[in-house]
């Protein structure tokens, strides 16, 4: 009897573990309600991935698979390898519209299922040591502006010309990827080392980078009066870049597909 009533212990421990608790759902996977997916007219030029008024959903015009991954996983297009070549080369035009606003995460989230459902899309993230520049708190102390958290905004970052931006409602890991892809010529990502939580309001005016082999002409004669964006970071904002190597995120295509029909 105390042998049976032993097993019967574990057998009910084992339930226990292994089935959910009474009344606890899974959450739903978060999903678009409408998707379209086409390729691209065969001339449509370049495009880019905006988002759909009132917070539901996105749209893609003109852009390839790998602008999307960029886009929806914020990482840069040199850390995204693996894939055939039309993964870099065909565009499409993709919208998803959820059922009523969601947060900008969510909306992520559901694209990317989207390409994984649609695209049958496979991938992983591998983490290696090399070059990155490691954002700080420089030592003459912060210049930007905190403020509370607010609505989500789909671009925290804008440009308002002459090669002036304007952060707006910006953490810190949004800035370090918002950096990494206007550091194109440096190949570094940008790794957050400031110990800021919040979300910060700031103007930034510096003079942008050239493609490598560019000569300037032509450039407008102002331009290089600008400070470079290292410069403009420690004076405007009072924070730093320290060159280092530290973890450097890759996404890798594992498989993917022709996108399935509408």
């Amino acid at each position: 009897m105390r042998l049976r009533t032993c097993c019967l212990c574990i057998a009910g421990l084992w339930l226990l573990q292994v089935l959910p608790a009474c009344g606890q759902e899974t959450a739903p996977r978060l999903t678009y309600e409408i998707v379209s997916v086409r390729p691209s007219e065969p001339d449509a030029p370049s495009g880019q991935v905006d988002p759909l008024p009132n917070g539901v959903g996105y749209n893609a015009h003109g852009v390839t698979v790998k602008e999307m991954l960029a886009v929806m996983y914020r990482i840069p297009l040199r850390q995204i390898t693996g894939g055939p070549d039309w993964v870099s080369s065909q565009r499409f035009d993709v919208q998803g519209r959820a059922d009523r606003p969601y947060s900008i995460d969510d909306l992520h989230i559901m694209f990317q299922n989207l390409l994984a459902d649609r695209f049958s899309l496979k991938l992983h993230h591998e983490i290696k040591v090399g070059p990155v520049y490691v954002l700080t708190v420089s030592k003459s102390g912060l210049k930007m502006m905190p403020v509370d958290v607010g609505k989500d905004r789909h671009n925290p970052i804008t440009s308002n010309g002459d090669h002036k931006v304007i952060g707006d409602r910006v953490s810190m890991n949004y800035l370090c990827f918002w950096l990494g892809q206007n550091l194109q010529n440096d190949q570094r990502p940008v790794v957050d080392r400031t110990g800021l939580t919040g979300t910060y309001d700031f103007k930034l005016s510096f003079r942008p980078q050239l493609p490598p082999g560019a000569s300037g002409e032509g450039a407008e004669s102002d331009v290089g009066n600008l400070p470079t964006i290292f410069e403009a970071l420690r004076e405007q904002l009072g924070l730093e870049l320290v060159p280092q190597r530290g973890p450097v995120e890759t996404l890798v295509v594992d498989h993917i597909e022709q996108p399935s029909a509408n």
